[in-house]
């Protein structure tokens, strides 16, 4: 990992900033400049003060925690931002669209389309070793997730940095049908096909996210432990891409299925009635 830092990091002062100009972008609907000129490319510790502040913000706003999503799981997307290790951002509630679902596509920036696997804990993972057994002990079930990415950052020029301060660069999320739990269902076995339309644009498989979607929960589990704030039972884990993201557009439709669980969809459409997204990016 290349890091162009400052020595002894940025301050207080560059993290504020990072964070208001990343609101701004929300406010004024108008991707903005990157944030790592103010943080660095790859300082973690700033990068998460700034999604931190961005967080505690939207929980004054009323905003309520659902869980969590795993970004950079693949190895050829860590390779392209130069980084080691995944990312990770917080869901909200406001965040959620149901399955089959239309959403407004004028409503976001920039958004991609990816399909992963979702978890949904039945236990909490903040005491123990949070080893593998544990991991899966702890999984009520499993559910095909779509998850509806957005940049707030103009053209997607981002850096490790740049996403975690931007929340994974998350924006939505769907969760499919039907629930399995992981005596019925193996994650790291599961293949997955998604179509606009009739069109497959993307396909994957479990062992594309960090080898197994469950190492990818364990990694979430410690990592969340570490900062102070561990998964809590109820919530809901995003494991991370199992193909390609792919851009939507007005007209979109995304089907993904994932062999042996199920499948998920979610609907752009340039206007009328659908999930409103306000805040949902902060």
């Amino acid at each position: 990992m290349n890091d162009t830092s400052p020595a002894h990091g940025p301050g207080d002062d560059a993290v504020a900033q990072a964070a208001q100009r990343l609101l701004k972008a929300v406010d004024d609907h108008v991707p903005c400049a990157p944030v790592r000129d103010l943080i660095g490319r790859d300082d973690v510790k700033a990068a998460y003060a700034v999604q931190e502040l961005l967080t505690a913000r939207r929980l004054e706003a009323g905003g309520r925690v659902t869980g969590r999503k795993i970004g950079l799981t693949s190895p050829a997307v860590q390779q392209q931002l130069g980084v080691d290790q995944p990312d990770f951002g917080v869901l909200f509630a406001d965040m959620s669209v149901n399955d089959g679902g239309s959403v407004l596509v004028g409503e976001l920036l920039q958004p991609k389309v990816e399909a992963e696997i979702a978890f949904v804990l039945g236990a909490a993972l903040a005491e123990g070793p949070l080893d593998a057994a544990q991991i899966r002990a702890a999984v009520a079930h499993a559910v095909p997730a779509l998850e509806i990415v957005d940049s707030r950052i103009a053209d997607w020029d981002i850096t490790f940095a740049d996403t975690v301060a931007d929340n994974g660069s998350s924006a939505l999320y769907v969760l499919g049908s039907p629930a399995k739990p992981l005596a019925d269902f193996e994650p790291v076995e599961a293949a997955m096909t998604m179509k606009r339309g009739e069109e497959t644009v993307s396909t994957g498989n479990g062992a594309a996210c960090l080898g197994d979607p469950l190492t990818a929960l364990g990694w979430l589990a410690r990592t969340a432990r570490d900062v102070g704030d561990p998964l809590r039972a109820g919530q809901v884990v995003l494991s991370g891409a199992l193909g390609p993201m792919v851009p939507a557009t007005a007209g979109d439709t995304f089907t993904a299925d994932i062999s042996g669980l199920g499948s998920v969809s979610v609907r752009f459409h340039a206007s009328g009635h659908g999930h409103s997204q306000e805040g949902a990016t902060a």
